[in-house]
């Protein structure tokens, strides 16, 4: 295997750093792609994280995957990790690159174009046609709190397979946004799945222990790996939708993710800061609850519980 003219054996690792760019200061921005190639021949899984650089729990779970050596056990096949790849939103704690732009709105990305443009268009170039399949690790935005769950492309067989070999708690069948990695990945028959789990700038131990399982069930599924605990099977659903807040205040949830619920149940309330009115939150639908916000204020329209059925 070749990456950014540096040659990796077959049973040898390496830590390839490729430019992405430089900060004002005009130090150099390098992005740390860590290979781990198995003595025998077979396919190549891309674990990724940081595309938004807020999203710390994947950070996290690809941080102690190299930690702990999970990738210096193939039995065959490569992994290319990258814990880090929006480095510039990571140093600034941000979503998104410092013009506002958002990597995985970016792909495939221009060598002339914005910086988020830009970083897309070096994975795109560079690490993208290395790969077979992988997994892009994510979290809820700011406040949303998701529980441990896979996204995988809406009508296609291989990357539900992939979800139910990563065993999340939840399976969630969703389309590909638009110039997205997943998206991008699919139009290249390259399947990518997205783990979510916990909310941005704060690190969730669940999420990072789903994350570690699913990644090492993966890892076995597709005989990359030796089986390290029996993988769990998970909950597929094809439809979601939100509980928004029918009016502004302050909002107290009752139920939280991972809990089912029934049509008509109590999830919470929004009360008034004068203690004059308080109105229910109910469930619109029989399903599980697989997000929720934990804003202790919310405006009129802000979603409130994501509901999967």
């Amino acid at each position: 295997m070749e990456l950014n003219g540096e040659k990796i054996n077959a049973g040898a690792k390496a830590i390839v750093k490729i430019n992405v760019g430089r900060l004002p200061s005009g130090n150099q921005i390098n992005l740390n792609t860590f290979v781990y190639r198995g003595k025998k021949s077979g396919p190549t899984l891309l674990v990724l994280a940081g595309v938004h650089g807020d999203e710390i729990n994947g950070v996290e779970i690809v941080r102690r995957a190299i930690a702990g050596g999970i990738f210096e056990r193939l039995t065959r096949g490569n992994v290319i990790a990258i814990p880090v790849l929006n480095i510039f939103g990571f140093i600034n704690f941000s979503r998104d690159v410092p013009d506002g732009k958002d990597v995985n709105r970016s792909f495939p990305g221009e060598s002339s174009g914005s910086l988020a443009s830009r970083v897309a268009f070096t994975f795109s170039k560079k690490i993208l046609p290395l790969i077979d399949f992988g997994v892009d690790f994510h979290t809820g935005g700011r406040s949303l709190y998701n529980f441990p769950q896979v996204r995988f492309s809406k009508g296609h067989p291989q990357s539900l397979e992939m979800a139910k070999n990563f065993g999340a708690p939840f399976s969630l069948a969703s389309k590909p946004i638009a110039k997205s990695l997943r998206k991008t990945g699919i139009e290249q028959n390259k399947p990518i799945i997205v783990f979510e789990g916990g909310e941005s700038l704060r690190l969730d131990g669940l999420a990072i222990q789903k994350g570690l399982e699913g990644l090492q069930n993966l890892l076995y599924k597709n005989e990359m790996a030796d089986k390290i605990s029996e993988p769990k099977t998970t909950a597929v659903f094809e439809n979601t939708s939100w509980e928004r807040a029918p009016r502004s205040g302050i909002f107290v949830w009752s139920k939280s993710s991972g809990t089912p619920v029934k049509k008509g149940e109590p999830l919470g309330f929004i009360g008034d800061p004068y203690g004059q009115e308080k109105i229910m939150i109910r469930a619109k639908k029989d399903g599980y609850i697989v997000g929720h916000n934990n804003a202790p204020v919310v405006s009129q329209g802000d979603a409130l519980f994501h509901i999967a059925y």
